[in-house]
C-alpha cells in the first residue's frame, strides 16, 4: 500500500512525493496586460508607473526609463522586450537577466506544448492551444471556487486527481486537513512553479504531491481514506480510463462512508456534455455510488457514497 509519506526514489519516472520541497520562482512575471499598460504610460510621458509583476496578486512601482523598464528586483527589460510581450496574448513571460522568456514547457513525449496563458485574473494552463480552465465569462480562480462549492466544501482528507496549476489543491487546503494531488506530466509542474498564483501548491505543508498516472496510483491508496475527491480529468478522448467503471470503483473504495466525489465533465447542458453525462452517471452508479447529482453551474456532477 502506498504511504502518503513515502518517496520512491528508485522510480522517479513513476511517482514522487513532494512535501513542500519545491518553491515557486520569485522572478518578475509580465503578460500583455501589464506590458500594454507600461507602454501606454511611457507614451504619455510618465517616468514611473504602478503595475503588477505577479499577474495581479500585488502591485509595485517601476521606473519608465528611455531604454526600458527598471524593476524593483533590479531587472531592466528593454522596451523591445516589453513590446514583444504586449503582442502575445497567449503566454505569460518571466523576466530574467533583462530578457523576457515565455513560460512554456514541452511534454515528455515532446508532442504536447504547455504554457501559462494570462486572463483578467488568475492565468490558465494552455495545452497545445487549448485552455484547461473555463475562461469565458469566468476566470480560472472563480471556476475553481465554483467546483468546491458544488462539492459541498472541502474537509478531512481530500484527493485531487489532476493537479494542473494547483488551484484546486490550494483552495481545498484552506479548509481540509490534508490534500493529496496527482499530476501525470512533470512539465505541468514546471509551469506551475513559475506561476505566482500556484505558490501555495509548493509552500503549503498540508498539500502533498505525486507525479504519476492517477489511474494506476489510486489503486495503491488506502481504502476509506478520503472524505472528498475532486476529479477534473482531461477530456474523454485524452484520458478515457479516468471515466471508466474501473476507475470509479477505485474512487468509491478510497472514499469514506458518505464521502463525495465532484466530477468535472464540461457543460452538461450542451449536446456533447449531455451525452458524456449519461455515460458517467451510469458508470458511477455501477461502481457503487448511491446518488449522482447534477451540478450544472460547476459543469459537473456530485457522486455520493
Amino acid at each position: 500500500m502506498l504511504s502518503l509519506d513515502f518517496v520512491w526514489d528508485d522510480a522517479p519516472q513513476r511517482v514522487r512525493t513532494q512535501n513542500s520541497a519545491a518553491k515557486a520562482a520569485q522572478l518578475p512575471i509580465l503578460s500583455y496586460l501589464q506590458a500594454r499598460f507600461l507602454l501606454k504610460e511611457f507614451e504619455r510621458g510618465r517616468s514611473q508607473a504602478e503595475t503588477s509583476l505577479d499577474l495581479g496578486l500585488s502591485t509595485c512601482r517601476v521606473i519608465l526609463h528611455p531604454e526600458g523598464v527598471i524593476l524593483p528586483q533590479g531587472e531592466r527589460p528593454p522596451w523591445q522586450a516589453v513590446i514583444q510581450i504586449s503582442q502575445d496574448e497567449s503566454v505569460c513571460y518571466r523576466i530574467e537577466q533583462n530578457t523576457a522568456y515565455p513560460i512554456r514547457a514541452f511534454g515528455r513525449d515532446s508532442e504536447q506544448v504547455y504554457s501559462l496563458m494570462p486572463t483578467s485574473r488568475a492565468p490558465t494552463l494552455l495545452i497545445s492551444g487549448l485552455p484547461m480552465h473555463r475562461i469565458k465569462d469566468i476566470d480560472p480562480w472563480q471556476d475553481t471556487l465554483r467546483k468546491l462549492k458544488a462539492a459541498g466544501g472541502a474537509y478531512g482528507a481530500v484527493l485531487d486527481t489532476a493537479t494542473g496549476l494547483g488551484y484546486t489543491a490550494i483552495q481545498a487546503a484552506k479548509t481540509a486537513q490534508e490534500v493529496l494531488t496527482i499530476e501525470l506530466e512533470p512539465a505541468v509542474l514546471e509551469i506551475a512553479r513559475q506561476n505566482p498564483w500556484s505558490r501555495q501548491l509548493f509552500e503549503n505543508a498540508k498539500i502533498r504531491s505525486l507525479i504519476g498516472d492517477t489511474f494506476e496510483l489510486i489503486q495503491e491508496l488506502p481504502t476509506n481514506r478520503f472524505s472528498l475527491i475532486l476529479h477534473d480529468p482531461p477530456t474523454f478522448s485524452l484520458a478515457g480510463e479516468l471515466y471508466s467503471t474501473e476507475f470509479y470503483r477505485q474512487a468509491f473504495r478510497v472514499l469514506r462512508e458518505r464521502g463525495r466525489m465532484f466530477h468535472y465533465i464540461g457543460d452538461i447542458e450542451s449536446k456533447m456534455g449531455a451525452g458524456i453525462l449519461r455515460g458517467v452517471t451510469r458508470r458511477l452508479l455501477e461502481a457503487g455510488f448511491s446518488r449522482v447529482l447534477r451540478r450544472p453551474q460547476a459543469f459537473g456532477v456530485l457522486a455520493i457514497k
